[in-house]
Parts: structure tokens; C-alpha cells; sequence
């Protein structure tokens, strides 16, 4: 609300071209999705619409990212995680609105959970705006089911230290209903390992289809 009220007397810049008026302006936008991404969202492979090469198994049937985590894309996410533009959700959610496919109306959204720590820091969490949007613009249930076990850092680690730390990370309160899908929401994929724990826990809870998408991928340096 604050940001809507203050658009008129500070306007935003595009994150990727510098026009004023919009956090990503509608042709920046309509860049980022049209360059559909076809790389597999585990290990970085050419993969097919189901965005999983043949190699690679996961707890879940399908993954859809936006884009590779540069440009204007990773000045939207920095923007947001990093500077509190938290009018950027909208804008993130609409990025996935146009790069994930229709979805059956019973599926339910879930977003992986922040850190408490850094939900303070923000005073948002990021993750659960974008899902919201995603639910409410698709007519989807939102059911923030998948919650943290622990407050790990993952910024600076390596591939090994991340999967150790995102196995014991999540688990789901009550049962899931196996006759419905669930699709998981997530910010920046680097390893795989937070989707592939996260839908691992819905596995658990009784979840038979899942997917996951998210809005972009970032290869660990």
C-alpha cells in the first residue's frame, strides 16, 4: 500500500532498461518471457517442457523457471530481496503467471518458507507474496503448509553443505490429499536442493503430484 502511494512522487525504474514508471517495464518483461527457458532445473542440462533433462530424478513431475538469474531479471529479485521493493512481488508473480501453464482448479500453491530472519529484515516475506499473487490471479487455493524446521544460511556454501542443510529443513503440518496437485513457489534455484527437500516433504505428508516453479536459475559459483 505504502509503495502504491508513494509511485507517484518516486517513481520506479525499469531494472533492466531505466524507463521510468515500473519496476520492469512491459517490453523488458516481454523479453525475459518470451526467452522460454529450457534447461533442466536440477543440474543445468538441456531439458524439454517437463524442465528435467532424462538424467536427473526428482520428487516432483514438473519444474517451470522464468529465466537465468541476470540482466534485468536478477535486478528485479536483488531489488526486492536485498532493497525492500516490495512492490516487486507483483511483477515476479506475473512473470511466473506468464511462464507457468493453466493448472487444474483444484491445485493448491505453496510457498517455500523464508527464514524467519530474513522476513524481519524485509519486514515481508517475499516467497508467500508471490504465491498469494499466484493463487489469487489464477483462482487457486494458497496453503502455506510447508513450514521451516530450521533458520540455516545457504548465501556462501557449497552444493554439498546446501543439500545437508535443505534435507532437514522442512516439514508439513497434517496430511496431504493425494488426488490433488500442489505446485511449490520459490525465488532462485541454485543446486535444486530447497525444491527437491521441500517436495520431498510433501511426499511425505501423502502429495503424489507435484511441481515446483520458480523465477530463476543460478548456477553456484
Amino acid at each position: 500500500m505504502i509503495d502504491e502511494l508513494l509511485s507517484p512522487l518516486a517513481p520506479h525504474l525499469c531494472c533492466s532498461c531505466g524507463k521510468i514508471g515500473a519496476l520492469l517495464c512491459q517490453s523488458c518483461k516481454n523479453d525475459i518471457v518470451m526467452d522460454q527457458f529450457l534447461m533442466c532445473c536440477n543440474c543445468n542440462r538441456p531439458a524439454g517442457a517437463k524442465g528435467l533433462c532424462g538424467q536427473c530424478r526428482a520428487p516432483y513431475q514438473q519444474a517451470w523457471l522464468v529465466g537465468w538469474r541476470e540482466g534485468g531479471l536478477m535486478a528485479l529479485i536483488d531489488h526486492f530481496k536485498f532493497e525492500r521493493a516490495k512492490a516487486a512481488y507483483k511483477v515476479a508473480a506475473d512473470l511466473l503467471l506468464e511462464t507457468i501453464p493453466e493448472l487444474p482448479a483444484e491445485t493448491i500453491i505453496v510457498p517455500i518458507p523464508t527464514v524467519r530472519a530474513h522476513i524481519r529484515e524485509r519486514g515481508y516475506d517475499h516467497t508467500f507474496l508471490v504465491a498469494k499473487r499466484i493463487a489469487k490471479q489464477r483462482h487457486l487455493k494458497l496453503s502455506p503448509v510447508l513450514k521451516r524446521k530450521t533458520a540455516t544460511e545457504q548465501k556462501g556454501t557449497d552444493a554439498k553443505e546446501r543439500d545437508r542443510q535443505a534435507k532437514s529443513a522442512f516439514r508439513v503440518e497434517g496430511s496431504l490429499q493425494p488426488s490433488i496437485p500442489y505446485l511449490l513457489i520459490d525465488d532462485v534455484v541454485t543446486t535444486g536442493s530447497t525444491l527437491r527437500y521441500g517436495a520431498k516433504a510433501l511426499q511425505r505428508a501423502g502429495a503424489r503430484d507435484i511441481w515446483v516453479a520458480a523465477l530463476a536459475k543460478q548456477p553456484l559459483d
